[in-house]
């Protein structure tokens, strides 16, 4: 049995182990733990909802807005003719070198 499977077998078996502990609880024990029981998982599952709202607000308040498109393509455009011209040159400097090849033949 590799790893993963072992531990796919361990949280099924923790998860089956769970469900029957909680159902004993709710079902077979005095009304004070039911309502005990109850009130923790009402309270896990608001804390868990708001405290994911909270991180999603946390995190658009704090992450920078988006440039522009406008902006992007602006730069895009400016480092498409510094290519251009970069290429421009290189392909200006072979010629030269061509050039200067059969001058010397």
């Amino acid at each position: 049995m590799s790893r993963d499977q072992l531990i796919g077998v361990l949280i099924l078996a923790g998860s089956v182990i769970g469900i029957i502990i909680y159902t004993w609880i709710l079902f077979f024990t005095t009304e004070i733990w039911a309502v005990l029981l109850m009130k923790i998982t009402a309270l896990v599952a608001v804390v868990g909802v708001l405290g994911i709202l909270a991180w999603i607000g946390y995190t658009l308040a704090t992450t920078p807005p988006p440039k522009p498109n406008e902006e992007i393509e602006k730069e895009l455009e400016k480092e498409l003719k510094a290519l251009e011209s970069e290429v421009k040159k290189e392909e200006k400097k072979a010629t030269e070198e061509k050039t200067e090849e059969k001058k010397e033949k």
